[in-house]
């Protein structure tokens, strides 16, 4: 049993050692967090933690998100983590089309910035599948500047229903897929585990 579990398992190192040295590009990505399950925001801004923890630089835009305490914010902004906020809130509180494009509009600009800043390793952009859907921000607006952000420069997009386009030019795509949620259970949101 020893014998073949070592063989397989050598198998599987050189299966992996192969991909390994078949990867020669260097140059920063696309990544897209998507789907209907919680942590698309958790596994962006872990990847902000790891990039800080490695001496990279990182910002973040937060579409969607409002004025309430954040506590990725909070420890990012430690490691001078740039953070724009839409600040508005959710969409179905502010019940308001020309508001909510408006502030998309002001934050987007701070994103385009971001995008063009070839100082930054990372850039966040956080919830901005929505803005896409609803038509707040042009999808080949964005398209645009993602092709034309520098060439090291990597970014992540989440929210829900990411556009087939944009899927198509990110690099990795992860699609959280809820299984059980608390919340369905009746259970409140909680501060340090749900924002």
């Amino acid at each position: 049993m020893s014998d073949r579990h070592q063989q397989r398992q050598q198998r599987l190192k050189e299966q992996v050692d192969a991909r390994i040295a078949a990867a020669t590009e260097t140059r920063g990505i696309v990544m897209v967090f998507t789907g209907n399950g919680k942590g698309k925001t958790t596994a962006a801004f872990g990847t902000a933690l790891r990039a800080c923890g490695h001496g990279k630089k990182a910002a973040a835009v937060q579409f969607i998100k409002g004025e309430w305490p954040n506590g990725e914010r909070n420890l990012l902004a430690q490691h001078d983590v740039e953070f724009h906020v839409m600040a508005t809130g959710f969409t179905w509180e502010t019940q308001s089309r020309e508001t909510d494009t408006l502030a998309c509009q002001r934050v987007w600009q701070q994103a385009r910035r971001l995008l063009a800043d070839a100082t930054l390793d990372l850039v966040i952009l956080d919830e901005i599948t929505y803005m896409v859907t609803m038509n707040y921000l042009e999808l080949d607006e964005l398209l645009q500047a993602l092709q034309q952000r520098p060439a090291r420069q990597s970014v992540i997009i989440t929210g829900r229903g990411c556009h087939r386009r944009l899927l198509d030019i990110a690099d990795t795509v992860t699609e959280m897929r809820p299984v059980k949620h608390a919340f369905d259970a009746g259970i409140q949101a909680q501060q340090g585990i749900d924002w």
